[in-house]
């Protein structure tokens, strides 16, 4: 039963009278189920797998508690609301990674000559590199970090409305986007520059670590360059600064906490066209 369920079957034909996004998304769920199916054969292992994900995930958070243990804030943030940016960076993060951290493995396709076999399938290669090898484990970071977002909403004192309210699922959804187009745009600097995995993990990685803590423990410059070169500000910092009522430490306007899905959506725009151009320039290896 275990062999018949993790055996690949082959994609249906495409669809001619459909989108090229409709078919990739159908392509991708396909792809996706397959691994599934495949992981779920062997449960005692996924659950194992799973159950290390979340033990090892939790270290991250454990490491801000030992920080809090001799000190009462941090950059003047409570526990809770470093607990609060802890939660919906990871949350969101851990979103992204589940559905594109496969992007990653393009630099080791490209050197093994493996992506051309992708680009003559009649499918969509994006939704290929996505799906490939989809691992399942993976919703130990999510779980980790919807655990650590419920333990900080029980202990925030926060003047909640429905504005607020909402602003938290807006966080995670437009976050998770956000960090999904950096996977995109980093897989895509690896048609560049071949073993190049370790630096789109300083974006995508790095990211999310950095934005676990206020943005008042660091320099400006820095905060800058997360919030209009590369916007990660917008996954948790500008929008949680809104429900936390706090101050933005660059001056800006408080009406920007209303803006991650815009930047959510021009992320998405840049990232695709990045993949369009890098997906052009690629040479196969000839092997």
């Amino acid at each position: 039963m275990a062999d018949t369920a993790a055996r690949p079957r082959p994609l249906p034909a495409p669809d001619p009278f459909r989108s090229p996004l409709a078919e990739g998304l159908r392509a991708y769920r396909l792809i996706v189920a397959m691994w599934i199916r495949s992981t779920l054969a062997y449960r005692a292992s996924f659950a194992m797998a799973f159950g290390v994900s979340i033990a090892a995930n939790a270290l991250d958070f454990v490491a801000i508690l030992l920080m809090f243990s001799h000190v009462d804030t941090l950059g003047g943030y409570t526990l809770g609301e470093v607990a609060f940016l802890y939660g919906t960076s990871a949350t969101a993060f851990g979103l992204a990674d589940l559905a594109l951290g496969s992007m990653e493995r393009l630099g080791r396709r490209i050197r093994d000559g493996s992506l051309d076999t992708l680009l003559v399938r009649p499918v969509p290669v994006l939704a290929q590199l996505a799906a490939d090898r989809f691992a399942l484990r993976r919703l130990g970071r999510i779980t980790q970090g919807l655990l650590v977002l419920a333990y900080a909403l029980t202990v925030l004192e926060v003047d909640w409305s429905w504005t607020k309210v909402l602003m938290i699922p807006m966080m995670l959804v437009s976050g998770a986007v956000i960090f999904g187009a950096v996977f995109v745009a980093g897989a895509v600097f690896q048609f560049y520059a071949q073993d190049a995995a370790e630096v789109q993990n300083a974006f995508t990685y790095g990211g999310t670590t950095l934005l676990q803590y206020p943005p008042t423990v660091f320099a400006k410059e820095l905060v800058r360059s997360v919030t209009f070169v590369l916007p990660l500000a917008f996954v948790n910092w500008v929008p949680a600064l809104y429900v936390l009522d706090r101050d933005n430490p660059l001056g800006l306007p408080a009406q920007l906490a209303f803006a991650p899905p815009l930047v959510a959506a021009a992320c998405c725009a840049g990232a695709g066209l990045l993949w369009r151009v890098g997906v052009r320039a690629y040479r196969s290896t000839g092997s």
